[in-house]
């Protein structure tokens, strides 16, 4: 190989025709080389000093011409310590999960790869967020426990193979907890989430059933958008992650890997140049938001003063944001209705971590209950919660499991749980498929009703001329709305001339109490028919109702009618 000058950017290393091109940023008076392998090899092949006198700024670099065909390994030398290039694109010594090699001996490296990735013309999928429902998994915990069945488990090839069960279910976006390179042992512990220092650019190896996490996680992005389904990674970096590596780190991914989106911490990234920057433009960015979450915990639960809060977040459309109730950080939607408090006690830190605020209700018993009335509460909250979280306007995410009834044991904060807790147990879809059901058929009803996923803002307005306003609410009285504080009840009417469907009327009461509920009146000869209930779930024929200017509506239960 013969060194040439080279180029000091981009940072780290650059493959074209036959030169490789290494840019790393140096502190100013340290001595850095650079330590080239043969694949395998223990000893490094060449080393090559990088000079100060000849760095731009603090970016010290080279080129190497002529390499053969074969693949690389390289490291840093800095002040005599081995380093590796925060810009790696791959990693070698983490192939294994939890028996990484030492980074500090040189047992970790960089590789280098004149490897092409045939994409079969695949492109992100640009879904339009109204039409989007999206599911939050872990790659490792989605099918590391044995009862998920699959061949590759804990890896992206194992959410290959789960791909089937996701379209069955009406999936089309996957949210990935990180999927870069982590430490997944530290001094405090297991990192099981992935959160906190990481090798941005380089798809973790650990996560690959051949060890190759590049190759993988593009098969299973390949995968994923074949199946209709869009891949958004999470990418929450570290408060140490300069901003330009942000940005540039979110170009590869969309630009190398098909993207179609990114959920980033608001407070750490810079949003302002990632929102402006041109190839990102037609990429989803996404950030995290509490405030539908919170806001239907307590209505859920039955908080007074929740009614105004609910109106407005039922309506409210989701660019740059999706709606959830339950997310990794905070229980499970089974938990949610079984604990009034968090059980963190097997992380070690005297149940002092997780969330305090979690607007939880056990419905009557701490934990698994043998009793009856117990458990068909908590069944009938957990439809209540997916009616919520179904027919708002904005962009709905369910959090893998919960359709099925996965549990955590009542731990809220599941960083370091690398086993049952916080792996999806799948026997629990054979015993919970009525719920699993339920969501499926849920989700279809939301698809077929386009008034649930408009496109645009809904202005409570007569926007159509046609004496309806696009959404309108109601109490128990057709057409006032509820301003007790007191109030647990709400119904929410949306004009289906507005997105071409039926007007539907959606009641909610989530008082302990049965109430009456007047129904708007119908132009023309339609009448109301329930279409879906939480007691009764879909209705396959709906029936209109007999008294078609009022309705009994049942303690904690929710209603969807539609005009016919």
């Amino acid at each position: 190989m013969k060194r040439m000058q080279g180029v000091p950017l981009p940072l780290g290393v650059t493959i074209t025709n036959n030169r490789m091109n290494f840019a790393v940023a140096v502190p100013q008076g340290s001595i850095c080389e650079l330590l080239l392998y043969r694949k395998g090899d223990a000893e490094p092949l060449h080393t090559y000093e990088l000079t100060e006198e000849s760095a731009v700024g603090e970016v010290r670099y080279l080129a190497l011409e002529d390499a053969d065909e074969q693949q690389y390994e390289y490291n840093y030398r800095i002040n005599g310590e081995y380093y590796i290039d925060p810009y790696v694109r791959s990693l070698t010594g983490r192939e294994t999960w939890g028996s990484a090699g030492d980074a500090l001996a040189g047992e970790v490296r960089g590789v280098v790869s004149r490897d092409s990735y045939d994409w079969e013309e695949d492109r992100p999928l640009n879904l339009p967020m109204n039409q989007v429902i999206a599911y939050s998994l872990h790659v490792r915990g989605f099918t590391k426990h044995p009862s998920s069945k699959v061949k590759h488990k804990g890896t992206f090839r194992g959410v290959i193979e789960k791909i089937p069960y996701l379209t069955e279910l009406g999936i089309n976006q996957i949210h990935c907890m990180p999927v870069y390179e982590f430490q997944e042992s530290t001094r405090k512990g297991i990192n099981y989430w992935g959160y906190g220092p990481g090798y941005f650019f380089a798809p973790k190896s650990s996560y690959a059933s051949s060890g190759d996490g590049a190759a993988e996680l593009k098969d299973m992005i390949k995968a994923c958008h074949r199946a209709g389904i869009e891949v958004v990674l999470e990418m929450p970096f570290d408060s140490g992650t300069p901003k330009q590596m942000m940005e540039e780190c979110l170009r590869y991914y969309m630009m190398e890997y098909h993207v179609d989106g990114f959920i980033l911490n608001p407070v750490l990234a810079p949003m302002e140049a990632i929102y402006a920057d041109p190839v990102l433009k037609r990429t989803k960015l996404l950030t995290h938001r509490d405030d539908f979450q919170n806001v239907m915990r307590r209505f859920l639960k039955g908080d007074e003063g929740m009614v105004s809060d609910v109106m407005y977040w039922l309506k409210q459309h989701t660019d740059g944001n999706y709606n959830y109730i339950t997310n990794q950080n905070g229980f499970t939607l089974n938990d949610l209705v079984s604990y009034d408090g968090k059980h963190n006690e097997a992380n070690g830190e005297n149940n002092q971590d997780g969330p305090d605020y979690n607007y939880s209700w056990n419905c009557g018993a701490e934990g698994p209950s043998r009793k009856k009335a117990v458990n068909e509460l908590r069944r009938n909250q957990i439809r209540n919660a997916f009616l919520l979280l179904l027919f708002a306007q904005g962009t709905p995410c369910i959090l893998a499991g919960d359709e099925f009834g996965n549990t955590q044991k009542g731990n809220n904060n599941v960083y370091c749980q690398d086993n049952s807790i916080g792996w999806l147990n799948w026997d629990r879809l054979r015993r919970q498929s009525e719920t699993h059901q339920l969501v499926k058929d849920l989700i279809a009803l939301r698809r077929a009703h386009p008034v649930f996923m408009q496109s645009e803002p809904l202005r409570g307005m007569d926007v159509m001329r046609c004496g309806i306003p696009d959404v309108s609410y109601h109490g128990e009285y057709a057409w006032r709305v509820p301003s007790e504080v007191s109030s647990r009840q709400l119904g929410v009417y949306y004009c289906g001339a507005v997105a071409k469907d039926e007007d539907c009327f959606v009641i909610y009461n989530m008082h302990w109490l049965e109430h009456t509920f007047a129904l708007p009146a119908l132009s023309g000869k339609r009448k109301w028919h329930v279409i879906a209930s939480t007691k009764d779930g879909i209705l396959e024929k709906p029936e209109a109702l007999k008294n078609q200017h009022d309705t009994l509506v049942e303690e904690r239960t929710i209603l969807i009618l539609a005009g016919r």
